[in-house]
């Protein structure tokens, strides 16, 4: 791993459950200030500092991929925050009425149970949609617009999430977090 990629460094908290992605430069000052418990990962980054004035050493901090924070766990929210970024991202930027893949920029998030008739955002309540088969929709139910669902909505889980929410994971990084990924089972299973 190299400072120059910019790499984001996966936080635990100290029981091992994932937290959030923070800059390696975050880690650092956490190294330095002896607020790291452990660390996994095959990955490790060393950043080089100043030469000591006694030691007449250059300074050198390591730190892994993966880092568990002394102290007590902030959980904040337990389900994570809904955008179209994530939400695409979960359905592999595929429209869940007709199956075909698109850009982010033709894609739309329709709601199952429509707004307009009392649903909300949340993660159950929506889906990738294609706009023509959101216009198709329109603000009906998808059993009253007689369009079926090729998968059932679902809300991420903080692993799951933070998975989501990352384009540079490195490999070490996604073997943690897939082993708690929850198993799904497809509708009719």
């Amino acid at each position: 791993m190299n400072a120059g990629d910019n790499p984001l460094i996966l936080r635990l908290d100290v029981t091992g459950q994932p937290q959030r992605w923070i800059p390696w430069r975050t880690a650092v000052v956490l190294d330095a200030r002896a607020m790291i418990a452990w660390s996994a990962g095959d990955a490790t980054l060393t950043v080089h500092g100043g030469i000591g004035r006694v030691s007449r050493r250059r300074s050198k901090i390591t730190v892994s991929s993966i880092i568990a924070i002394k102290g007590r766990s902030k959980h904040g929210a337990l389900v994570p925050p809904l955008s179209n970024r994530e939400l695409f991202q979960r359905d592999a930027h595929l429209c869940m009425y007709c199956g075909q893949q698109f850009s982010a920029s033709a894609l739309t998030c329709d709601h199952l149970q429509p707004l307009s008739r009392g649903g909300i955002d949340t993660w159950s309540n929506v889906v990738t949609a294609c706009r023509p088969c959101n216009h198709s929709k329109g603000a009906r139910t998808p059993e009253e617009a007689k369009m079926t669902l090729l998968a059932v909505p679902y809300a991420p889980n903080r692993a799951e999430y933070l998975v989501l929410s990352n384009r540079q994971i490195l490999a070490d990084q996604m073997a943690f977090l897939s082993q708690r990924f929850r198993r799904r089972r497809h509708p009719g299973e």
